[in-house]
């Protein structure tokens, strides 16, 4: 709790479950539409991992499907998380994952924004790896109705399974459920009532959903949905770390 806002985590994926600014609740809350509230990090993929399966190193793995004919969003979602420290929450990564290593995430929250820090730690044997995070925020509050505002360069164009295709092309209109490169200048999202929220994460490549009527998602990760099984996936060595932080600021 920082003046008047308050931050509430979940041990269950390490899940920020409220982010309360004056009064006013930012994040969606649960309801029965499975990964559509809170914020949670993604660890060690992000997004749809193609039915599941990647290669590395000359072998083949499968992870269990959860969404459709895909994987989604790591593992971490589906773990309790251990408290180790205020705002910090580490897991280690076991079955079905099977290269081992360790998440944690971190959390410092001010009056005027909230920073939150995702990150993996290879164990003993390299592996490949991407972070994000994945926050709902709602669409409606009180009655003002929000609008996003961001410059994306270029949209990694989906194909007819959900995956991106490995192609960059021209951004479409929306409604979106796609990942976008070239995103230079932090995403804003505003209320009608002049409220703002801003998005502020060092990294180019985001995801926004905005498929539904009362829930917007704006995600930074680290690579592309399926990053395992395009070219360019991130490979971290024994005790190799890749962290990424949002930091979620309003005015």
């Amino acid at each position: 709790m920082a003046d008047g806002v308050t931050a509430r985590f979940d041990r269950r994926g390490a899940w920020l479950r409220s982010l309360c600014v004056d009064g006013r609740e930012l994040l969606v809350p649960e309801t029965d539409v499975p990964l559509l509230y809170g914020c949670f990090p993604m660890v060690p993929w992000v997004g749809r991992l193609g039915r599941g399966k990647f290669s590395f190193n000359g072998a083949d793995y499968a992870m269990p499907i959860n969404f459709g004919q895909h994987a989604i969003h790591g593992v971490g979602i589906q773990r309790d998380w251990t408290i180790t420290g205020d705002g910090a929450l580490t897991l280690n990564l076991s079955d079905p994952w099977p290269f081992g290593g360790t998440a944690r995430v971190e959390a410092d929250l001010r009056s005027d924004h909230l920073t939150i820090t995702v990150s993996v730690t290879a164990g003993d044997v390299a592996m490949p790896a991407a972070v994000g995070w994945h926050p709902v925020i709602r669409k409606t509050i009180d009655g003002d109705d929000a609008e996003l505002s961001f410059s994306p360069k270029a949209i990694w164009q989906r194909g007819a399974n959900g995956l991106p295709t490995g192609e960059r092309v021209d951004v479409p209109p929306g409604p979106w459920d796609d990942c976008f490169d070239g995103v230079a200048s932090p995403p804003v999202v505003t209320w009608s009532d002049g409220f703002s929220l801003t998005f502020e994460s060092p990294t180019q490549t985001w995801v926004v959903y905005d498929e539904t009527s009362h829930a917007l998602c704006v995600e930074p990760q680290t690579g592309i949905p399926n990053a395992f099984n395009h070219d360019g996936c991130k490979i971290l060595q024994p005790g190799e770390t890749m962290s990424l932080p949002l930091t979620l600021r309003w005015s």
